[in-house]
């Protein structure tokens, strides 16, 4: 955001839209993985719940990344589409891993300033 305010943009004027990404129920983490976020803020730990594996949680990154966006007065929303559970419309490295398939293909996002 501090990078898009350099260039000119203004923060109430920007909109972020996080695109499709692992979502909570594919998104499996470590216990030291945890640590760190909920050190860093304990507040953080709403992004976690338990998984059927010990000393693992499943990780909420979408909500995550709107939460923080919106705390920094971003106007930010999630599309909530998975790329692990959507295998038919997106890659997914993490699936791709799982599987020990060859490749697991590309994604691209694009960030745009607009004139006023």
């Amino acid at each position: 955001v501090a990078a898009m305010e350099g260039l000119g943009a203004r923060r109430d004027r920007i909109v972020a839209v996080l695109g499709p990404s692992i979502g909570p129920d594919n998104y499996e983490v470590g216990a030291e993985f945890v640590s760190r976020f909920v050190e860093a803020d304990a507040g953080n730990q709403r992004y976690f719940r338990s998984s059927v594996n010990p000393r693992h949680s499943m990780f909420d990154l979408n909500q995550y990344t709107v939460d923080r966006l919106r705390k920094a007065g971003v106007t930010a929303e999630g599309l909530g589409r998975c790329t692990y559970a959507e295998e038919d419309l997106f890659y997914s490295y993490r699936r791709t891993t799982h599987r020990r398939e060859a490749d697991y293909g590309r994604q691209v996002s694009a960030i745009v300033l607009e004139k006023e």
